[in-house]
């Protein structure tokens, strides 16, 4: 090789590099829908050589947010044991009607129905700051800086509610900030939230580098084309976590996203975090669903 020749080799390296971001190593998967078990979960998570796993409820079980300090403890070592670390939380905090927003889609109840609901609501939403600090000793024992919150059921006008949302989680993420864990708002049909526009927006109104996006383009179908236009939106330095689904990326889904083209636009504009899988197939067919997904992504991902 002549010196010309090496000089062109070692100036192409770090292009050839940038091309590698995305591996293997940043590919993660929610335990409840990879396992029925915890057992089973680890087991999925070592035969496609995953580094990480996001955590949501325990297998079979209630949100590892509301487990007790045993069996936090227990799983953290148990991951620990299996080589595997911990990307993301998933949690359902503030993911129901808060007092004074009412939700643009009404259930079909009785009275007395609607009665009780909404003292339900009431408590879990005076309960907000103590659930927090649950989910905030979770994540110290199972050893994870990224909690997803949601914005509330969705109202007639989202909107509207911006400047109170802002000023809720803002206030839990000033508790956040003290245990060292950023909380992450997922872009969520259902909730006040459910676009890369609306994130956003709402994140204007919430400058603090304690909160960011739990990106989730497929929560958007249907209300945007979440990439490249609703994606195109975000302020990209926030997006700390990124989740697919199943029916997003199966290869005959007609509900197939472009992930390979995602993958370079978020590589491309500096996302160094994770990637998660949540299969979300509920058609009997979860396991099988979670198994067809990861081998897609892991195809997708070997071709970047």
């Amino acid at each position: 090789m002549t010196r010309r020749e090496l000089l062109a080799a070692t100036l192409s390296a770090p292009a050839l590099l940038a091309k590698h971001h995305f591996e293997r190593s940043r590919i993660s998967a929610i335990t409840d829908e990879i396992g029925k078990t915890p057992d089973e979960s680890i087991a999925f998570a070592q035969e496609y050589r995953l580094q990480w796993v996001e955590l949501r409820n325990l297998p079979g079980g209630k949100e590892y947010i509301y487990q007790d300090e045993a069996v936090l403890k227990g799983t953290a070592a148990s991951f620990k044991n299996n080589g595997l670390k911990v990307s993301f939380l998933n949690s359902s905090l503030m993911k129901f009607s808060w007092p004074g927003i009412e939700p643009a889609r009404r259930r079909q109840e009785s009275e007395e129905a609607a009665a009780k609901r909404k003292a339900s609501e009431a408590l879990r939403y005076e309960k907000r700051m103590d659930d927090l600090k649950k989910a905030l000793y979770a994540c110290q024992i199972l050893g994870v800086d990224k909690l997803r919150i949601f914005t509330g059921i969705r109202a007639v006008e989202p909107q509207k509610h911006f400047p109170r949302i802002a000023d809720i989680l803002g206030e839990m993420a000033f508790v956040a900030e003290k245990e060292k864990v950023h909380l992450l708002i997922e872009n969520e049909g259902s909730c006040n939230v459910a676009t890369g526009t609306e994130l956003t927006e709402l994140l204007k109104l919430m400058p603090s580098k304690w909160v960011g996006i739990n990106w989730d383009p497929q929560n958007s179908v249907g209300k945007e084309v979440p990439f490249p236009d609703g994606y195109n939106l975000l302020p990209k330095k926030r997006i700390l976590n990124v989740q697919y689904k199943g029916k997003g990326i199966m290869p005959d889904s007609k509900d197939k996203l472009d992930w390979k083209a995602i993958l370079q636009a978020l590589d491309k504009d500096g996302y160094r975090g994770c990637v998660g899988q949540e299969t979300h197939i509920f058609d009997g067919t979860l396991i099988a669903a979670a198994h067809v997904s990861m081998k897609e992504m892991l195809r997708i991902v070997g071709e970047l």
